[in-house]
């Protein structure tokens, strides 16, 4: 859990919010080549997340894998493609479908 007195993060409320700053690995894709890619997220997109990973950007789709973060010392495992809305939208998009079933 990573938290201050206004915001924090756990694993079960990652996906609603910003990804940019957390330690990131790839531990499932469809291209075998992008399993283990893992660093800091730099950048992301309604499709992409954008890894630092040994100082070289590595853009990976979301639709195609599933990524473990690092929230606080815990890992939290999620679908790309449940998380594929633009980093502005996520929040409202996961935060809605959590709260209406």
């Amino acid at each position: 859990m990573l938290s201050s007195a206004h915001y924090c993060i756990t694993t079960k409320n990652l996906a609603a919010h910003e990804l940019i700053g957390l330690q990131a690995k790839v531990v499932y894709g469809t291209d075998a080549g992008r399993k283990g890619i893992e660093g800091k997220v730099v950048d992301e997109t309604r499709n992409v997340i954008v890894m630092e990973s040994k100082g070289v950007e590595k853009m990976v789709p979301k639709a195609e894998c599933v990524f473990e973060f690092d929230v606080g010392g815990e890992k939290s495992a999620i679908e790309g493609r449940k998380i594929m809305y633009a980093p502005e939208a996520r929040t409202k998009m996961v935060y809605g479908r959590n709260m209406h079933g």
